[in-house]
């Protein structure tokens, strides 16, 4: 293990139009695994909040899909107005991650498992948020620093 990693589990979150992706990792950092696919709606936030109480998690990490040049996307201000959104809602801290091609990694993964498109419309989500958990914890571990930004809290 990398010296500067930090111990504790971690919750990894894709963040799309209709549903949003839950991952989480073990204390170790060793693997990221699906946890649920919560629905896009008033209560995603909360539940999102819910979850990362639920598995104790120290940190949630918030997948923010630039474009291949590294530019904002209308899906991009989405995410960080989801991430600022459950940081209100949370006492965990908030880091938006660069997830540039998870859902495309989890689509080409699913595919190749046997799986097809419509088939796993359900769980896509969910490994888009294990994908980009993963590749979050691969970076601590490498650097020995923590992955993407915080997103500060306002003091309650």
């Amino acid at each position: 293990m990398t010296e500067g990693f930090r111990r504790g589990v971690r919750l990894g979150v894709d963040v799309g139009q209709a549903r949003v992706g839950v991952a989480k990792c073990d204390p170790d950092g060793l693997l990221a695994t699906p946890v649920e696919t919560v629905p896009r709606n008033d209560e995603a936030v909360g539940r999102i909040a819910s979850l990362a109480e639920e598995h104790s998690a120290f940190e949630i990490l918030v997948g923010l899909p630039m474009n291949l040049r590294g530019e904002d996307t209308a899906s991009t201000t989405d995410a960080r107005s989801f991430a600022a959104d459950v940081a209100a809602a949370s006492a965990t801290p908030v880091r938006l991650v660069d997830e540039r091609l998870s859902t495309v990694s989890a689509h080409a993964a699913l595919r190749q498992s046997g799986r097809s498109q419509r088939s796993s419309r359900s769980i896509v989500d969910q490994v888009a948020a294990v994908v980009l958990l993963q590749q979050a914890l691969d970076v601590e571990k490498s650097t020995g620093r923590p992955a993407g930004t915080p997103i500060f809290q306002e003091p309650a």
